[in-house]
């Protein structure tokens, strides 16, 4: 049993559909390149060491994050370094959140939380996830850092 395996039997069973459906979604529109691990006691789309050798400027052994995911307590958060990093995207992503929820965004700096596991705008997330490659990301976030 892998790790994300893991995190999904000692997920609560009110956030483990819509879990496995936002994580399909990624799946789906995540440009080539990034990878599913376990990072920060969440599943994580990195871009692996192999490809970005210097790692998180945190933890230089760590892979560069992408997108976490996890499941809380009272909200699914979808975690999305990309949005934290462009002002662009995230303008977009605020911009088109109205045309797809009834509900008020609910987010922090990277963090985009769903207190409602029937109320995921999975189509969104899905375009969200596609905007930015991995060469992109790790443009930005050299950019960011430096």
């Amino acid at each position: 049993m892998t790790q994300i395996d893991q995190y999904l039997e000692r997920m609560e069973p009110k956030w483990k559909e819509a879990f496995i459906t936002l994580r399909k979604v990624i799946d789906q529109h995540i440009p080539s390149g990034f990878e599913l691990e376990m990072e920060y006691g969440m599943p994580s789309y990195v871009v692996p060491l192999a490809t970005y050798p210097d790692g998180y400027h945190c933890k230089k052994d760590t892979p560069l994050p992408f997108i976490s995911i996890a499941a809380q307590k009272n909200h699914i958060a979808v975690y999305h370094m990309g949005i934290y990093a462009d002002q662009e995207l995230l303008t977009w992503f605020q911009r088109e959140y109205p045309n797809h929820m009834d509900t008020k965004l609910n987010m922090g700096k990277s963090c985009i939380r769903f207190t409602n596991p029937n109320k995921i705008p999975y189509g969104l997330i899905g375009e969200l996830v596609s905007k930015m490659t991995v060469e992109d990301w790790i443009r930005k976030y050299e950019g960011n850092v430096r």
